[in-house]
């Protein structure tokens, strides 16, 4: 006897014209000209292992959650793709979805204990066209991408999907069925999202195969993007060994706001609640203890992406 399920056809949505919007297009920066200034005595060794990479052709990957979209930061990642310093960009469902609605609207991002509570949150018409975008299918963030461009977003000079499409640079989305807002619309479709986010999986695995000699950057991501990171640099290595070749020798980064102490290139004891922050025993230690470096930078996505894309676009 199968168990109910719930029904989606009684939800009822709202257009995005009646939330509020915890964001504006406004509040998108522009150019490295509008960062804060920041310091940290690690950002010349990240840009020039960045460099390095740029030179041999290696994958340069930055992996994001959704707060950096969030604090504004669209154009200069876009700026620095355009320079060719990022060769594959990875976010979860919500980094895709506030890249969509900002592209879509020029607004993005709802305060969930206001809508939460009016059993609201989330249920808004226009974003389930995400859900539609899915059925070209092609990887998640190529969807994405592709579904914002052919529609004429009035602000997709705002959106990393639509740059990594108009460029053909990987922005891949992995998402976990029931994390995300559009898997609560009725127009939700379970199959065409998993086929799209494993196509993802796959193409990200793929640009690991040249990490070699290149550089892996996490802003922000404490599950999703250390765990993804996790299964395909097992994944190409398993070839890599068969073919005798080796995935050691590339840099690692780190960006959060979390106080990080102690010896960050080794995996603290389970005894410390360090050991839980994924970021640090899987990006800092556990995967470059073969003979990569690794870093970690504490701050505001803002400064820390910024001092990134400042040394890179000035230098």
């Amino acid at each position: 006897m199968p168990f109910e399920t719930f029904d989606l056809s009684k939800l009822k949505l709202l257009p995005l014209a009646q939330r509020v919007h915890d964001l504006n297009v406004s509040e998108i920066l522009n150019d490295i000209s509008e960062l804060p200034d920041f310091n940290h005595p690690d950002i010349d060794s990240i840009c020039n292992a960045i460099r390095e990479a740029k030179k041999r052709n290696s994958t340069v990957m930055v992996m994001y959650g959704a707060h950096v979209i969030r604090r504004g930061m669209g154009r200069i990642i876009i700026r620095l793709m355009e320079e060719g310093y990022i060769t594959h960009l990875a976010t979860n469902g919500a980094g895709a979805i506030h890249d969509f609605e900002l592209a879509m609207i020029g607004a993005t991002s709802e305060s969930v204990e206001k809508y939460v509570s009016e059993g609201q949150f989330g249920l808004w018409e226009e974003t389930g066209r995400l859900n539609e975008a899915l059925k070209y299918g092609l990887g998640f963030g190529e969807c994405a991408g592709k579904y914002i461009v052919e529609n004429n977003f009035p602000h997709a000079d705002t959106s990393v999907l639509a740059a990594g499409y108009r460029l053909q640079i990987p922005v891949t989305v992995h998402v976990g069925i029931g994390n995300d807002i559009i898997h609560e619309h009725p127009n939700f479709d379970g199959a065409i999202t998993g086929a799209a986010t494993a196509k993802d999986f796959l193409i990200y695995a793929k640009s690991i195969e040249n990490l070699e000699g290149g550089v892996f950057l996490n802003f922000g991501s404490a599950v999703t993007g250390p765990e993804v990171y996790l299964k395909c640099i097992a994944m190409a290595r398993n070839v890599a060994h068969q073919e005798g070749r080796n995935i050691t020798n590339f840099t690692t980064g780190v960006f959060d706001i979390r106080q990080l102490d102690g010896n960050i290139h080794k995996a603290p004891p389970k005894s410390d609640p360090g050991y839980y922050f994924r970021p640090w025993k899987t990006v800092l230690a556990r995967t470059v203890a073969d003979g990569g470096r690794s870093f970690y930078v504490k701050g505001d996505h803002r400064e820390t992406l910024g001092a990134v894309a400042t040394n890179l676009l000035k230098g």
